[in-house]
């Protein structure tokens, strides 16, 4: 495969982006795709480019955000969890409430403004938990664009209220059965798919992929740490001291760093699933970041979980979203320089979060989001009174009901 991604240093939204050349984030990123793909990536960064330089884009995007997604997405302090940990105060960045119920939806509406910018009628989008098909099936809806969405088999039975949802939307959903037949495998027949149609628009949901779809994923996604940033020094008077978020692809989570990456007082955390325990090793847990190492999956230089053969590993989570072999590029240098501290959270600790924060605040967060939670009932008691601890609830829970309601014996 060539490696194409060459080029100056660009930091698109003055958050202090870790890019060290284009299509670089030190060592990690890059284009590592056949020659088709890579005049089709080159085609996009020149019109991503043109797009984010023209206020008319800026604008519309805009105006969507505040009139169709919903935005600013609210941030809420939970006084009864902080107070049965005793400790820090947490606050939720509350993307669950965007038009949609997640933060995917702040990523396709871009994406989908640039497609319709480029003379594209078709989209083609990958799915796990089914938040980001959806965003892109009501993007594509919104736009009078037809919408194809790849979705693992596995998926798409444990999803089905989102599958539901797609299929209203008019998107068609075709199920991914090889493989594991959960995220990777959607990503691999959506690329495909994308090869024998190079007329379609892939819309790529996480910050992840060949260059240019990570920078491009970040720049739609930096809204959400952007906002939380203002929210934060307009309620409290200052910033919290540390900001969490769950990390599988990891768009929500760089989405909200991008936001404090520059403040060095603030300590930045990324959760990634350890599912059944770390100590099981390989189809036990995807925390690629905490357990992985250096390689190429799907066109780009990252963390890797790997098998003995050096193929991406089977991985497991019960989050539909996070059980991915990768993660992206900005993480994994942002894990080497330092900035971003990487952990885990199990299953069995994040469906436990996800009961408390239903019964003890009445909020259903979604059981990717909740890996997050479960490390900030960890990390509470052990920070001061007054310190803030900043979470991103990425989405919302109703989606996850058919598979928590038995496992949390209700």
């Amino acid at each position: 495969m060539a490696e194409t991604s060459k080029g100056k240093a660009a930091v698109l939204d003055g958050q202090g982006a870790a890019r060290t050349e284009r299509g670089y984030f030190g060592p990690y990123g890059g284009r590592f795709v056949p020659e088709g793909i890579a005049v089709l990536l080159e085609e996009l960064e020149k019109a991503f480019d043109e797009a984010v330089a023209d206020p008319t884009f800026r604008k519309e995007l805009d105006e969507l955000l505040v009139e169709f997604v919903g935005r600013p997405s609210p941030v809420t302090e939970c006084r009864n969890l902080s107070r049965a940990c005793g400790g820090g105060r947490l606050f939720l960045k509350r993307e669950d409430l965007n038009h949609t119920g997640a933060h995917k939806i702040n990523n396709a509406l871009g994406q989908g403004l640039l497609a319709k910018r480029m003379g594209k009628k078709r989209l083609i989008a990958e799915t796990g938990a089914g938040m980001h098909g959806t965003a892109g099936a009501t993007a594509a809806a919104l736009l009078g664009m037809e919408c194809a969405v790849y979705m693992g088999a596995v998926d798409v039975a444990r999803q089905a209220p989102n599958v539901g949802r797609m299929r209203a939307l008019g998107a068609k959903v075709v199920p991914v059965s090889f493989g594991q037949a959960t995220l990777k495998e959607a990503v691999d027949g959506a690329l495909a798919a994308w090869m024998e149609d190079p007329e379609a628009f892939y819309l790529l949901g996480s910050a992840v992929g060949p260059s240019p779809y990570p920078e491009i994923v970040r720049f739609f996604q930096s809204v959400i740490g952007s906002e939380a940033r203002t929210q934060m020094l307009q309620r409290e008077g200052r910033l919290p001291d540390e900001v969490a978020a769950c990390v599988g692809g990891g768009s929500n989570a760089i989405g909200i760093f991008s936001g404090f990456l520059a403040d060095a007082q603030v300590a930045l955390t990324g959760v990634e699933p350890a599912g059944k325990g770390l100590h099981l090793g390989i189809g036990a847990h995807a925390a690629t970041l905490v357990a992985g190492s250096p390689g190429v999956v799907h066109g780009f230089n990252t963390y890797v979980l790997s098998d003995d053969a050096g193929e991406p590993a089977p991985v497991y989570s019960v989050a539909p979203g996070l059980d991915y072999p990768g993660v992206g590029p900005e993480h994994a240098h942002l894990k080497d320089t330092g900035r971003v501290r990487y952990v885990a959270a199990t299953d069995e600790e994040a469906i436990a979060a996800f009961g408390r924060l239903s019964r003890e605040e009445g909020i259903l967060p979604a059981i990717e989001s909740s890996h997050a939670l479960a490390y900030a009932l960890k990390r509470l008691p052990a920070m001061e009174k007054e310190q803030i601890l900043l979470v991103n609830l990425s989405g919302r829970g109703d989606k996850d009901l058919d598979t928590l309601l038995p496992l949390l014996g209700l």
